[in-house]
């Protein structure tokens, strides 16, 4: 009904419009009240809009569950690791290595793998530490959600780096999801650390596994609701997660863009980035979309922002 008003209005208002301008006194006053009366039905129109179209979004889309999952613990002696314009010399600090569960509609997506298995009550001090450790597998966590690992049917994998990849073998049924550029420098001949970093995804790199190779942005479902994020720099491929959550809202879960706040905050990169230019790039990307979106960042190896999800075993809605 107010549609059809519009539309007799915005009909009247022309045609006065072409009389006003051929010197019609009369009708340039007239013009000037069906003015007035067109503000109040677009502002009623707007309103209206503005209502239903949430309404149609909640109602008819899948839900979508977000939960944070603990994959370890690395110990960094020498910050400077993580500067190369030297930000950090004398400083050490404890980063986390996390990783997410994602259930959209009866779908399970799990995001990054963390640690390996291998690391399971490792001290993280001592002439016998390797400065990390894991105190659960994501298997045993997703067994206290009832989640079998056979029902993931995708795995995201942020970058090729080996404390994000490290339990993925566990998960053979579920087609992984990786930036063609990673896939690229995993298979070159002349990348003398692609045999190390490759052989933990050997089964979808080389074998029986189904691999997707993600060039630029993918919207992994097709609704919008979980997009990974084209963020080079960090390694050829890297990609970050945006998730709209119906109740929580936007969380971008931002990889390796930067590894904890100051690092966001400063634009401080890591010494082996793979290209500099194109890091900075993606940093800045992500920072304009957490402003336009007002989502929740979430850096993925400090604790403060992970901790700003529900604890484990809650999820995010």
């Amino acid at each position: 009904m107010l549609t059809s008003i519009n539309e007799q209005v915005m009909n009247a208002r022309h045609s006065l419009f072409v009389q006003a301008h051929t010197g019609n006194s009369r009708v340039k006053q007239l013009l000037g009240d069906v003015e007035m009366l067109a503000r109040p039905v677009a502002l009623a129109l707007s309103t209206v809009i503005a209502l239903m179209v949430p309404q149609v979004h909640a109602g008819n889309g899948p839900s979508l569950k977000l939960w944070r999952l603990d994959c370890g613990v690395i110990q960094v002696d020498d910050l400077n690791d993580f500067s190369d314009t030297y930000a950090y010399t004398g400083r050490s600090k404890r980063l986390t290595a996390s990783c997410y569960l994602i259930k959209h509609g009866d779908d399970y997506m799990l995001w990054d793998t963390g640690l390996p298995k291998s690391d399971l009550g490792l001290p993280l001090q001592g002439k016998d530490s390797k400065r990390e450790t894991l105190s659960a597998s994501l298997a045993d966590q997703l067994g206290q959600l009832a989640v079998d690992p056979k029902k993931i049917a995708l795995i995201g994998i942020s970058h090729y780096h080996y404390d994000h990849t490290g339990q993925v073998d566990d998960f053979h049924s579920a087609r992984l999801l990786l930036g063609r550029g990673d896939v690229q420098a995993l298979r070159a001949p002349d990348n003398p650390e692609a045999k190390a970093l490759a052989k933990a995804l050997a089964y979808w790199l080389n074998g029986p596994g189904k691999l997707d190779e993600v060039i630029g942005d993918r919207d992994v479902f097709g609704d919008g609701l979980v997009v990974m994020l084209d963020l080079p720099g960090h390694t050829p491929g890297h990609h970050g997660l945006l998730l709209k959550l119906s109740k929580f809202g936007y969380v971008v879960l931002s990889a390796d863009v930067a590894h904890f706040r100051e690092n966001y905050e400063s634009d401080g990169l890591p010494r082996w980035n793979t290209d500099r230019a194109q890091s900075l790039a993606s940093l800045q990307r992500v920072k304009q979309i957490v402003r336009n979106l007002q989502a929740t960042l979430v850096i993925q190896h400090e604790v403060e922002d992970i901790e700003k999800l529900p604890k484990f075993p809650d999820a995010a809605e």
